[in-house]
């Protein structure tokens, strides 16, 4: 089974987190901050992974550390689940809509970090949550998987959807390349780092 369980205690927040690449979708989930419990929600039911996650942080100052640092966790539990990378398909892409809102999402578990993102995020918060921590979510997800991501907004005015469609775009890339389809590393080099 490819799992990971990873706990960070910091200063600002105090997090425990259990990831199954080999889930059903089944969140359990209380990250202090609920439109990001939302979106984790989505994001597992979309993956197929099960993500059990309590984290405990400083959201008297705002919710930018627990955000950034779920998603560290978050990465750092794929790195470990996904191990040498052996069999994965790798890539994952897809244009995916939510109402009015269009996001494309492609994905390369590389083993190297690289974030690209073009939003257009037409509200600074939903309701307590500052839409700019999407940002900070995902490039700390990607810094600590050691993913290539590219994330384009193509249409969308409605924040709550163009968000809820990158979460769920998110799931439905990171379900695809992290599936086992064969075995062997899917790299001419031999190795996914």
């Amino acid at each position: 089974m490819r799992t990971s369980t990873v706990k960070r205690t910091t200063a600002e927040t105090d997090i425990a987190l259990t990831l199954n690449l080999d889930g059903s979708g089944k969140a359990d989930i209380c990250s202090g901050c609920g439109f990001l419990d939302h979106m984790l929600t989505l994001f597992t039911a979309h993956s197929g992974f099960d993500l059990s996650l309590v984290c405990k942080g400083d959201t008297y100052v705002d919710d930018h550390h627990s955000v950034e640092d779920i998603g560290i966790c978050l990465g750092k539990a794929l790195a470990e689940a996904l191990g040498d990378k052996k069999g994965i398909a790798r890539y994952g892409d897809i244009t995916l809509p939510m109402d009015e809102a269009l996001v494309l999402c492609a994905l390369d578990i590389s083993g190297r970090a690289v974030l690209c993102t073009d939003l257009t995020l037409p509200a600074q918060k939903v309701g307590t949550f500052d839409t700019e921590l999407c940002e900070e979510f995902l490039a700390a997800l990607v810094r600590s998987a050691g993913l290539t991501l590219h994330i384009r907004q193509l249409a969308g005015k409605n924040t709550h959807h163009i968000l809820e469609a990158v979460f769920k775009a998110l799931g439905r890339v990171l379900g695809k390349a992290a599936a086992i389809v064969g075995d062997a590393i899917p790299s001419t080099k031999g190795v996914l780092a």
